[in-house]
């Protein structure tokens, strides 16, 4: 942490008040923690008036001398300080720095950086809020902190295009950062997975007179606030130049613009670099090879090596948990750094590609915890419940040799035990569910036309201007969706939903799910099919076997597209797979009807193997109904 400036007098009389002062700071900086009290403490007995300055200052010092651990205790203090403050632009009398940063105001954002370093976001947000809406009164150092600060919290929530509003009234507006370097290549769209590569920068505590200690002058911020300037503008797949300075920072930064970019290969041999440099340097720390090993399991997990992700992202694991054995007693900047979070649900995802769904629940049920508003990880948590028993039901007809099991009632004593069972699955879906349809209702969509991208018009960015885009962040720590995202999200939730219903024996619910999934916007063929099957089933069971067969023509399978089919992770690979589980279900529904000859006629036609050993069953049980067809053998 940089030293602050010198302090200075604010009147004549106070030479031997500035003294001590001065002493204090230099104590400070020396890491001399109980002289500097001692001399804050005479500071005080001298009936010195800036009370609150002493009383910060006196909190941040004890902070240090506890080894920057007692982070709560230093908070409850900041706390008090600003409930104490009379107004957000309360001007500290007596002694100051050169900065002029009065005591509340610091106090403010040191609180912030607090909150921010325990990963409590939201709260940071709303602590710096006061300190951002009048940004343009702060002196410059000061005003750079809480810009630093401001624009890291929007990127660490995933607010990209209000972090580039924001960065655009720190440029046009206060003159705090300058334009970057832009690239005249094509800007590519890519969706950037959950926990990409990035670089961000720490925030550290700062303090006013008296052994304070502000982050860097203003050239050293000015450094930090270019960084994450980089960042947004990557981030927001804008075309900037990223020229490496030997730091991890810049060359992380450049992994990231080549996975935006799609060019994995690159993005994979850039952390290579990294991590093969700072070997060498001997400057390798868990926090960089946690970063390094999370970011090539995200890679892996994008080109669908599912296996060699899943590696990188236990490697990542093991790394976090150097830093995060101790929470309590870690400093800001360790608990920071700890992404335990993060790796579990990129582990989590990479299980279930794995047909892994018993280890992926277990990952999911750590970040649902601190991610409970994500409905992806809500339906993803449903998925492992219904993998899982999928998976135990096959198991159990490979050793009884049984038929299909029955239905199983709904067990409401146990819906809300989180284990892989298809009643928890139905709470994760109607968690999920509500969740989507509140926030479809709030989706912003970005008006932008390409001709405004590629011929800006004169910024004038003001103080509210910025606060103006929105962003679809509701799925963090993902990056923001789109609307066609949210709209597959939506039909994989009422498919998911329809399928568990159906098991659980609600039919009536299985059928309104299915019926929704059909009325989708943009529906996949794949989604389609499953609509159609699920609500077909639901009726049957229902005894609306009339009903059903309208879901079940065939004819409306030759329409839909192979692409679809071959590119899933599931078992119709093909229309062909497609129509003949139509027919199969088709001929059921005939034979519910009593129409047998239509049926046979049917299964007659079904060759694929999904379909052969229980259309022969469906066959034989219905020359068991109508007796042997004369002329025949017997079967």
């Amino acid at each position: 942490m940089d030293s602050a400036e010198s302090p200075t007098k604010t009147q004549d009389g106070e030479d031997e008040n500035y003294s001590l002062l001065c002493q204090a700071h230099e104590q400070f900086n020396n890491s001399e923690f109980d002289r500097c009290l001692e001399l804050l403490q005479e500071l005080e007995t001298r009936g010195e008036s800036s009370g609150p300055v002493l009383r910060h200052n006196r909190a941040v010092v004890s902070y240090y001398k506890t080894g920057c651990t007692q982070h709560s205790v230093l908070l409850k203090e900041l706390e008090a300080l600003t409930a104490d403050a009379d107004a957000p632009g309360e001007v500290s009398s007596g002694l100051s720095l050169k900065q002029g940063a009065a005591a509340a105001t610091v106090a403010r954002y040191n609180r912030a950086v607090i909150y921010y370093h325990r990963h409590m976001f939201g709260t940071a947000l709303e602590r710096l809020a006061p300190l951002v809406s009048r940004l343009e009164a702060l002196e410059k150092a000061m005003a750079a902190l809480v810009a630093t600060l401001q624009l890291q919290l929007l990127l660490a929530t995933n607010q990209l295009n209000r972090a580039e509003a924001f960065l655009d009234y720190l440029q046009y507006k206060l003159n705090l950062v300058a334009t970057a370097p832009s690239s005249n290549a094509a800007e590519e769209a890519a969706v950037v997975g959950t926990a990409p590569p990035t670089a961000a920068t720490n925030s550290s505590v700062v303090a006013t007179p008296g052994g304070a200690a502000v982050e860097g002058a203003v050239p050293g911020l000015g450094g930090s606030l270019q960084l994450l300037q980089l960042i947004t503008l990557v981030l927001n797949r804008k075309p900037v130049v990223i020229q490496e300075d030997g730091t991890p920072e810049y060359a992380a930064l450049k992994a990231q613009q080549y996975y935006i970019m799609k060019d994995f290969q690159m993005a994979a041999k850039q952390l290579m670099r990294i991590n093969n440099e700072c070997t060498q340097a001997g400057t390798v720390t868990p926090q960089l090879s946690t970063c390094i090993a999370n970011n090539m399991g995200v890679i892996h997990l994008r080109v669908r090596h599912y296996a060699i992700a899943a590696k990188f992202f236990q490697n990542a694991l093991n790394f976090d948990q150097q830093l995060a054995r101790n929470l309590r007693q870690s400093t800001l900047q360790t608990m920071s750094s700890a992404r335990s979070c993060e790796i579990l649900y990129n582990l989590g995802v990479a299980m279930l590609h794995l047909r892994r769904p018993k280890e992926a629940f277990q990952c999911f049920l750590v970040p649902v915890k601190q991610f409970h508003s994500n409905p992806r990880l809500w339906l993803r948590m449903a998925e492992a419940c219904i993998m899982e028993h999928e998976a135990k039901l096959v198991e159990e007809e490979r050793q009884s040799q049984s038929e299909t099991p029955s239905t199983k009632p709904y067990a409401p004593q146990s819906a809300g035990v989180p284990e892989p069972t298809l009643e928890f699955a139905a709470l994760c879906l109607r968690s999920a569910l509500t969740l989507t349809q509140h926030y479809k209702t709030r989706f912003h969509m970005a008006a932008v036309s390409s001709e405004d991208v590629e011929a800006p018009e004169p910024k004038d960015p003001t103080q509210e201007s910025w606060r103006h885009p929105q962003d679809n962040n509701f799925c963090n720590p993902s990056k923001p969706v789109s609307l066609e995202s949210l709209e597959n999200m939506m039909a994989a939730i009422y498919a998911a939903h329809s399928f568990v219903s159906l098991r659980l024996g609600d039919h009536v619910t299985a059928l309104e799910m299915s019926e929704k999934l059909l009325a989708c916007e943009r529906l996949s063929d794949a989604h389609k099919l499953l609509g159609h099957m699920y609500a077909g089933e639901a009726l049957m069971l229902m005894d609306k076997a009339a009903e059903a067969r309208d879901h079940l023509d065939p004819t409306f399978v030759g329409t839909l597209n192979a692409f679809d089919f071959e590119t899933r992770d599931w078992q119709l690979k093909s229309v062909d797979a497609a129509q003949n589980v139509v027919r199969y279900n088709l001929a059921v529904a005939m034979a519910l009807q009593n129409d047998l000859p239509q049926a046979k006629a049917l299964l007659a036609n079904l060759t694929h193997s999904l379909v052969a050993n229980k259309a022969l069953a469906l066959r034989r049980f219905m020359d068991l109904k109508t007796g042997p067809v004369p002329g025949g053998t017997p079967s």
